[in-house]
């Protein structure tokens, strides 16, 4: 029998899940932050506190994987993988490959072998691949290198849109009242002094209070509207310079904001800016995690051709609904 590892490393968790060929899961694992970025040491541990987890999970050894395929967030250039190449050969799972999460979102949430995916979590990024099998990446190094929004960003503005109604410089805003309740202070002025008192960095959490309050606030919906067309400028880039204009393809949202938040704010916008640039292109919000990406590309790269009943089979166990109800970890 010939078994699967898939890992997802995120700014937030990490998922490893393992497979049969025919996409059944026969064992999980779950841990902190995956990004090296954010500290090499700890993301090394959690990763391989996932993979062991889901080892013991399906009673098998590392040897009795045919191939693993480590989605992280992160490994963008050749500098992080440096890093990363002896980081992941010390877990042991050979053979194996390190890819970018973004490839692994774009693979879980199209059946083409081409495609975009933006993603739009804790940052965003942008990724394709277009029918000759050339790739591009745009953005996931934040806001000074041209990227906006994401939960950090945006509850950076949300936050900000308060301080502006308060002081005169922007309308009213719902935003208040929730941004207030959640963080537990009776005033705009007491919130105010006490950030900068402590010097406290708004928490990403605030970002979720966008969706709950824009049905009747203008200044939420502008912040998200301005998300969605950020990140269909992201994915106009990447088909242009794909030049993927004339392809029939899948433009895949993905990350938290896109999938686990109300897309109605953000979705039509970044429709109404690449449909200008690929007519042929249809968004699909990812039904999967991520991770199931990694399960179909390790199959791939093992040389085994994907099935539809595989597709249907992890569909089954691996839709963002499903996973959730079983991730012990946060």
């Amino acid at each position: 029998m010939n078994y699967y590892l898939g890992i997802d490393g995120g700014g937030s968790k990490t998922l490893a899940v393992i497979s049969d060929a025919a996409g059944r899961i026969v064992g999980r694992g779950a841990s902190g932050c995956g990004n090296h970025q954010t500290g090499a040491e700890r993301a090394e541990i959690n990763i391989r506190e996932a993979v062991e987890e889901a080892l013991q999970q399906a009673g098998l050894s590392k040897e009795q994987i045919t191939y693993s395929v480590f989605g992280l967030a992160g490994a963008d250039r050749e500098a992080d993988f440096r890093i990363l190449r002896p980081m992941i050969a010390r877990i042991g799972m050979e053979p194996h490959d390190i890819l970018c999460d973004t490839v692994i979102g774009l693979r879980a949430g199209t059946r083409k072998s081409y495609g975009v995916v933006v993603i739009c979590g804790t940052g965003t990024n942008c990724y394709g691949m277009n029918r000759s099998g050339q790739e591009l990446q745009v953005g996931g190094f934040g806001y000074t290198f041209g990227d906006f929004g994401g939960g950090a960003d945006l509850a950076v503005e949300a936050f900000r849109a308060v301080i502006r109604a308060w002081e005169g410089r922007g309308r009213p805003t719902r935003l208040t009242q929730a941004i207030l309740s959640k963080l537990g202070y009776a005033s705009e002025a007491e919130m105010f002094h006490y950030y900068l008192d402590h010097g406290l960095r708004v928490p990403h959490e605030i970002a979720k209070l966008l969706f709950e309050v824009a049905a009747e606030d203008e200044t939420a919906r502008e912040i998200l509207q301005r998300q969605g067309r950020e990140l269909g400028n992201a994915a106009g880039a990447v088909i242009r310079r794909l030049g993927m204009q004339q392809d029939v393809f899948d433009l895949v949202l993905a990350g938290s904001i896109l999938t686990r938040g109300e897309s109605r704010y953000v979705a039509p916008y970044i429709s109404e800016v690449v449909s200008a640039a690929a007519p042929g292109c249809t968004l699909q919000k990812l039904e999967q995690e991520p991770v199931a990406g990694a399960l179909l590309l390790a199959m791939e790269k093992s040389g085994i051709q994907v099935a539809e009943d595989v597709y249907e089979q992890l569909q089954q166990t691996l839709s963002v609904k499903a996973a959730n109800a079983v991730w012990i970890k946060d």
